[in-house]
């Protein structure tokens, strides 16, 4: 994972729990053929993917009842 998309995304989603749990998700699906919801000229893993696609807000969450 790249450090600076990491810390990108975690100004989007500052819970360190939940940011894991919605890249983890998103990598899954990308893994199962989803397709990628940015583009980018470089080769990036699943995981970087689902961080860019958080940094772009191409992907959003919600927190259930507590």
């Amino acid at each position: 994972m790249r450090d600076d998309y990491l810390r990108e995304a975690h100004k989007i989603i500052p819970d360190a729990n939940v940011l894991v749990n919605v890249v983890s998700r998103r990598v899954k699906q990308l893994r199962r053929g989803a397709r990628a919801l940015v583009e980018s000229l470089e080769k990036l893993s699943p995981e970087d993917i689902a961080l860019r696609e958080i940094i772009e807000g191409k992907i959003s969450y919600e927190l259930g009842p507590s």
